[in-house]
């Protein structure tokens, strides 16, 4: 059962809605498993809880 955790920051949930679709679409037509075997969690950072290049993300 492939397993994927997707780090972020908030998205809409149509957006969720559509990555969640999007993966597991990959998976199936990649590997062939069942798209009910294909787990997603997505975890939700908000903007001034991480940073890049020395700026935090909320900064930018």
């Amino acid at each position: 059962m492939p397993t994927v955790t997707v780090l972020q920051g908030p998205r809409s949930v149509e957006l969720k809605r559509a990555l969640v679709n999007g993966i597991t679409d990959a998976f199936v037509d990649t590997l062939g498993v069942p798209a009910a075997s294909v787990q997603i969690w997505i975890q939700e950072t908000p903007a001034d809880s991480w940073g890049q290049g020395g700026v935090l993300t909320a900064d930018k």
